[in-house]
């Protein structure tokens, strides 16, 4: 069809106005948990003290990251630390991963003396008073506490004036014997699989691994009872455990964690609670405290 050149020039105009009325009319992208971290301003990032980082290197050179909380459990995070920093922990192993429940590491034999300097036998510190607790909390229910939040980047329960650690996937508890037994911190475990939320104030939870869950989730299960190994010969190895601060600057880990008092958290819990993601087709309206941890950024191994 020939066009006369007015009449191509109106065709031409009146298809770039509905070109631009199509764009213009097109839906905004969703936000997403994603791109709300991708947005967060350098302020809601809370960098983590080295002192307050225990670090594992493992045999064969995998290491593990924990955040130490000595706000929920003082008296054994300071077992921790001085078992570190007498080399304690040097040389012990892995000895225990159980499916679906916890990683667990120690000495195995039971027979390497303590340093003196430690507590024999802690209080149980498996909850403490709420009073004076900074305290983010959801603002969805919860079934094993009457509110759930997050303290320093940590995820807590709370009932009765009570608050206590909650055993989410990466947290790392205190193995004890049976009652009235509180453990040392010289037997220690983290959770690899479904939170086993009945734990909570039944024993010492005394942080959450930041780096290395990639390493203790993918080891190889115990065939023995409650997922021991059967065969020393299958225990990894522990090569040093160290605290951050102990280190030489170039072997460091630095951590960050979004800060759970931040406008960003706070977005970040909105957007994974109703979720606009296009894969999604209904949103929850609800999240769970274990689906809540603040995420982590900047703690890649450093030197070695």
């Amino acid at each position: 069809m020939n066009l006369t050149p007015r009449f191509a020039r109106l065709l031409a105009t009146i298809s770039a106005a509905a070109m631009t009325a199509t764009t213009s009319a097109a839906a905004p992208e969703p936000v997403t948990p994603s791109s709300i971290l991708a947005a967060a301003p350098a302020d809601d990032w809370m960098a983590i003290n080295p002192h307050d980082l225990l670090v594992i290197d493992l045999a064969g050179g995998g290491r593990v990251v924990i955040q130490l909380a000595d706000v929920f459990a003082p008296v054994h995070v300071a077992n921790m630390r001085k078992l570190a920093a007498a080399h304690w922990y040097d040389g012990l192993a892995i000895e225990r991963v159980q499916d679906n429940y916890v990683v667990q590491w120690g000495d195995p034999d039971g027979k390497k003396p303590l340093p003196g300097e430690i507590v024999k036998a802690p209080p149980a510190e498996y909850d403490r008073a709420a009073g004076g607790l900074a305290f983010t909390p959801l603002p969805y229910p919860d079934t094993f506490a009457k509110a759930v939040g997050l303290s320093g980047g940590l995820p807590v329960g709370e009932a009765d004036g009570r608050a206590w650690l909650t055993h989410c996937y990466g947290m790392v508890g205190v193995g004890r014997d049976l009652n009235p037994d509180t453990g040392t911190g010289a037997e220690l475990y983290a959770v690899i699989g479904t939170p086993p939320r009945a734990l909570d104030r039944n024993i010492a939870v005394v942080g959450r691994v930041l780096v290395g869950m990639d390493i203790l989730a993918a080891l190889p299960r115990g065939t023995a009872e409650m997922g021991f190994y059967a065969d020393p010969k299958q225990r990894l190895a522990i090569a040093r455990v160290r605290l951050a601060s102990d280190l030489p600057p170039t072997e460091q880990p630095h951590a960050q964690v979004l800060r759970d008092t931040s406008a960003t958290f706070a977005a970040w819990i909105q957007a994974k609670a109703n979720r606009q993601d296009t894969f999604f087709v209904r949103p929850a309206g609800a999240l769970d405290i274990c689906n809540a941890l603040p995420p982590i950024k900047g703690a890649a191994r450093v030197g070695m």
